[in-house]
């Protein structure tokens, strides 16, 4: 790691320092970590094993509804769409309130939107906010600060928090502020202030910097930024915000896709590499020559341009808004269109039925889409509700108000359009209030329209056949924070779309493939497992034979409450440092002291002296000393890390939190790792039986070389 992360890293901490002052920095740890309630231990995806809140203000409209009571009780986003959003609005809780309100639930997730940016959305009337683009100073003080704050009380370190930041923000950087058709000089001006790079940035950074935070930064969507001219040109101005205001990339959990959209989550009727007649997919008007047709495809493809080019951790989800793009119905296609040429091959057969990609407001013929789920696919942390459905995007007509939204053309059902749409009508509904207002005639319709359907109702579609019941469901391994479960693959008429994983009968994740490793879990402990398939029509198979789970007592021949993950922070086994990320997790009932608790990461090396750092840990690395000792000639394992804590305490289920660490030779020459007996490869937080922990010189965890 070279000088200028090193200093990066502790400016961190100074941050992290000056918003929990408890964490003090050059002192011993003389709290306990973390304070009551026990804070949520930190994980590479904040859905798994989550019991997300339900937005009690956007239930009562939902129940209030006919037919809403099948999806009232979905757990979807809040939005702080302006500053008294905070303190909460006739009608609306303010966050703290739905905080409580989500402890009082039980849940253990909480999702909220940042979206009141200087300038916001600057091509959308209709969501324009309240700050100018040149007050980026008040967004910091009176509308980012207050909402920090909040989240960092540790009344609240129990729930897990993703943000949504800033929809409609970085992308518009990317298509709407040069010189292109469509861009206006709104978003030109924000692109000159850099209100958006630094506002994002600095939110990234404020809330970073909370532990039970994760971050997803909106990405528009394929019908936005699908385009190779766009693409990477995103992925760009993604890493310049990130990087901006004090932000880093590791304040970045993920990203979301469609956030308050309708494109369709897949196209099951045509590819984009289908051709007719000789005619690709990517040359018919609907396609426009993107290279992605359908928001899954396009997520997962921008994830791993944000980790090559971006330079975004490996570990990095995507969230999908599923909240309205089902496209349900009557008018849902039931298979590929006709192949006398492209445009009727494509048009007859996508489900998107919107009129253009560019179409955004109030959607006629939408559909609410797959519920929230976990997991769902490769590289998506879930699908979710980001824009609860019934609420409007838009005022059809123009409407005085207080809240600084104007009135955009693309919200009237008159409307011809623009270089944005392609000239299109816009395929808004009439009547529609302000945005965000409830709007009981486009719920109604999302309603009826669902896709997958509703229970009960909705679209029966054409296949009413249930997959096959998995079989074959057994445990392939165990750790003692996980189960690793294995099964055959269900049949389906017309194809198993995932498969949904029950522990002691309750949902805990969905996978698309037939294995699932669940995680989170208390050591020593049988757990029982059960999983069933469904298809893309929702008709679910009954569950599979049980199977049990029993998580390990704790690794190794140690014994103890503490145990130890670890992740690399350096994927080449050869060069002039080992880098490493560890955590430490108590596993136990009850708080464990850290007073006199070594760790010892076991490498195989010759050289006579060493330099070691801790370049960034949450506890503060002034409560930690660390140095290089020898081993015997132990193969593989001749030298050590020590890592010695100086006191404080954790409480039953906490962590530690990262402690990033390195070490290399006095005079810099390279090392090789391959062989050291502690080495490992893991890029998210992994446990680790080769790193021992120790208390008083008993092992309590690992197994010594």
């Amino acid at each position: 790691m070279n000088t200028t992360t090193h200093l990066r890293r502790r400016s961190r901490f100074r941050r992290l320092a000056a918003l929990l002052p408890a964490l003090a920095v050059g002192v011993a740890l003389s709290v306990a970590l973390p304070a009551t309630p026990a804070a949520a231990a930190r994980v590479d995806n904040p859905y798994v094993g989550a019991t997300p809140y339900i937005n009690p203000d956007w239930s009562a409209k939902a129940k209030a509804e006919p037919g809403g009571s099948a999806i009232a009780d979905e757990p979807s986003f809040v939005w702080m769409d302006r500053i008294a959003a905070i303190n909460g609005t006739p009608g609306a809780r303010g966050l703290r309130a739905h905080l409580d309100t989500a402890l009082t639930q039980g849940a253990t997730l909480f999702q909220v939107v940042i979206y009141d940016l200087p300038g916001r959305d600057c091509a959308a009337l209709a969501s324009n906010g309240e700050l100018k683009a040149e007050e980026l100073g008040r967004y910091k003080s009176e509308y980012i600060d207050p909402i920090a704050a909040i989240l960092a009380d540790p009344k609240y370190a129990s729930l897990r928090i993703a943000t949504l930041i800033e929809p409609d923000s970085l992308p518009n950087m990317v298509t709407n502020a040069g010189s292109a058709a469509g861009a206006t000089e709104a978003c030109r001006r924000v692109k000159e202030l850099g209100s958006y790079e630094r506002g994002v940035g600095y939110a990234l950074n404020k809330l970073g910097d909370i532990p039970n935070v994760y971050n997803y930064i909106d990405a528009g969507h394929h019908g936005w930024l699908g385009w190779d001219s766009n693409f990477d040109p995103a992925v760009d101005q993604f890493k310049k915000a990130a990087t901006t205001e004090g932000a880093t990339v590791d304040d970045v959990t993920g990203f979301i896709v469609n956030t308050a959209n309708y494109s369709a989550l897949e196209e099951p009727n045509f590819k984009v590499t289908d051709a007719v007649n000789g005619t690709t997919v990517r040359q018919s008007k609907w396609v426009d020559w993107n290279y992605y047709v359908d928001e899954l495809s396009f997520a997962q493809a921008l994830r791993d341009r944000l980790v090559s080019r971006g330079g975004f951790n490996s570990g990095i989800g995507m969230l999908i808004d599923t909240a309205r793009n089902g496209w349900g119905g009557t008018a849902r296609p039931t298979g590929p269109g006709p192949q006398t040429s492209v445009d009727a091959y494509v048009d007859a057969g996508r489900v998107d039925r919107r009129i253009h990609t560019g179409n955004w407001c109030n959607q006629q013929g939408a559909g609410v889409g797959e519920r929230p789920q976990t997991a769902p696919e490769p590289g998506i942390d879930a699908y979710v509700w980001a824009k609860p459905p019934g609420e409007s995007d838009g005022n059809s007509q123009p409407i005085d108000n207080d809240e600084g939204k104007g009135f955009d053309r693309m919200c009237d059902p008159t409307y011809e359009g623009n270089a944005r749409n392609g000239n299109n009508p816009t395929g808004a509904m009439t009547d529609a209030p302000l945005a965000g207002h409830w709007f009981s005639a486009q719920f109604r319709m999302l309603l009826a329209n669902a896709y997958p359907p509703l229970d009960g109702g909705g679209d029966p579609g054409t296949d009413t056949q249930a997959p096959s019941v998995p079989t074959g469901l057994a445990t392939t391994g165990a750790t003692s924070s996980s189960v690793s479960l294995s099964w055959t693959a269900s049949t389906d008429n017309v194809g198993v779309t995932a498969y949904d994983v029950y522990r002691n009968g309750t949902l805990v994740g969905s996978t698309g493939g037939t294995t699932y490793t669940d995680s989170g879990l208390s050591a020593t402990t049988t757990y029982q497992y059960k999983v069933r398939a469904r298809d893309a029509a929702r008709n679910a198979s009954a569950q599979s034979a049980q199977v049990a789970g029993t998580t390990t007592s704790g690794g190794g021949t140690g014994t103890g409450n503490l145990k130890v993950q670890f992740k690399t922070s350096d994927t080449s086994p050869a060069d002039n440092a080992i880098r490493m990320s560890l955590q430490l997790i108590n596993t136990g009932s009850s708080s464990q002291s850290l007073q006199n608790v070594e760790v010892r990461y076991w490498f195989d090396d010759s050289a006579s002296s060493y330099t070691t750092w801790c370049d960034w840990a949450q506890m503060g690395c002034a409560n930690l000393t660390h140095s290089v000792s020898t081993n015997g000639t132990t193969t593989g394992a001749n030298r050590y890390l020590k890592v010695n804590l100086t006191g404080g305490t954790l409480a039953a289920g906490a962590s530690s939190g990262d402690i990033q660490l390195r070490l290399h030779r006095s005079d810099w020459s390279n090392l090789n790792e391959a062989d050291d007996y502690s080495h490992g490869t893991a890029s998210s937080y992994t446990d680790a039986p080769k790193i021992g922990v120790y208390s008083g010189g008993v092992l309590l965890w690992g197994t010594a070389p």
